[in-house]
């Protein structure tokens, strides 16, 4: 017990700043640098319809959530119904555009196993 008046120290879980900006992954709910997060917003889909739209230069207007660059976030996301939540919206949201950018898009451990850009 800490006697009146007395002041306790902070205790601090890690001692190094967060590398920049910090957001919580809708997924998998961990928290990471915002550059390593996928930004997403609600638009329309390429047949006009309400869908989750990526963001990866991060200046879409509008309300945005974050999502690990993964189909293992993705699935979570999905699972938990996050983004209408997170992007509060009331109608349903195709994932089409999404799915399409991330299988599209190379990891870096693609690009570590086929040795590209090392010299």
């Amino acid at each position: 017990m800490v006697p009146r008046g007395r002041l306790v120290p902070v205790v601090r879980t890690t001692t190094l700043p967060a590398p920049g900006p910090v957001r919580t992954c809708v997924g998998c709910r961990r928290r990471a640098a915002k550059s390593e997060l996928l930004r997403v917003v609600a638009g329309a889909g390429t047949d006009g319809r309400p869908a989750v739209v990526p963001d990866p230069a991060g200046t879409a207007p509008g309300r945005g959530a974050h999502l690990h660059p993964t189909s293992e976030c993705l699935q979570l996301a999905v699972r938990r119904r996050a983004f209408p939540r997170a992007l509060r919206v009331r109608e349903a949201l195709a994932l089409t555009p999404l799915e399409d950018h991330l299988t599209a898009r190379p990891t870096v451990i693609d690009r570590q196993e086929t040795g590209a850009g090392s010299s």
